[in-house]
């Protein structure tokens, strides 16, 4: 059984000029990942049994092997593959329509970036909302220096024509 090699669960996501796969191996080693512009080849040692994983997986579109990395933790391991096209979408991340039951779509991270006009205003509104609730105290000092800069500005105004 030792020899036998299964797939690694993973997960992925894509974005605007990446797509990221995460394989979910706790305590990997001998991780080896290899970027080919329309392959991608994992496989590694998992657990305490040091059990033999290995995931090929044929891309949908090329990529950028020289622009991709891959990062190790404790958990997984993270695959970030550049796009060869930028600003391309991925609807799957195999060329084959092939349903992998290693193979699942992160949802946590994904998103539609293709609609920029709506992720744009989602943006903004998650940062508006955030400044609205991180300014609770600080709106309260702002006006408070802004005004002791007015009242003394207005207050030189108001003398000019005294002088006059």
């Amino acid at each position: 059984n030792s020899c036998e090699k299964q797939p690694a669960s993973a997960k992925w996501y894509d974005r605007r000029d990446y797509v990221f796969i995460e394989f979910c191996v706790e305590d990997s080693k001998d991780v080896n990942v290899n970027f080919e512009k329309s392959k991608l080849t994992f496989s590694c040692l998992g657990g305490s049994d040091n059990f033999k994983h290995l995931n090929e997986i044929d891309l949908f579109h090329c990529i950028d092997p020289n622009d991709s990395k891959h990062k190790r933790t404790d958990r997984s391991i993270l695959c970030c593959l550049r796009k060869g096209e930028s600003g391309q979408s991925w609807p799957r991340l195999t060329k084959e329509r092939a349903k992998l039951n290693w193979l699942s779509v992160d949802f946590n991270n994904w998103k539609d970036w293709e609609d920029d006009s709506d992720e744009d205003m989602s943006n903004f509104d998650r940062f508006s909302e955030m400044m609205n609730n991180m300014g609770g105290d600080e709106d309260v000092d702002l006006p408070e220096v802004d005004g002791a800069d007015d009242d003394s500005q207005d207050s030189d105004d108001e003398k000019m024509p005294d002088l006059e």
